[in-house]
């Protein structure tokens, strides 16, 4: 693994601290937004016969996470090919 130049190096890791910084402001919004901001307005909904703003404080923020790791995955599998240090 290794980046033909400086600049490529640093290009590679902006990248991936922009998507990560992305990613975890996602999470954020949904667990502590959902979960306990906006709770009062979300559990208005009903999800599952469960208040929408006690499942987002109990599993959506969960589940966003899982989903969030997927994605970022596959991001930064597309980063290292588009950079050429992929795994082999």
């Amino acid at each position: 693994m290794s980046f033909s130049s400086k600049e490529a190096a640093r290009a590679y890791w902006r990248a991936n601290i922009r998507w990560l910084l992305g990613l975890l402001s996602i999470w954020f919004i949904v667990s502590y937004g959902a979960g306990i901001l906006f709770v009062d307005q979300l559990n208005n909904i009903r999800l599952g016969g469960f208040k929408l703003g006690f499942w987002f404080a109990q599993q959506g923020s969960i589940y966003t996470f899982v989903i969030l790791i997927f994605v970022y995955v596959r991001v930064m599998n597309q980063l290292d090919k588009k950079f050429g240090v992929e795994e082999e």
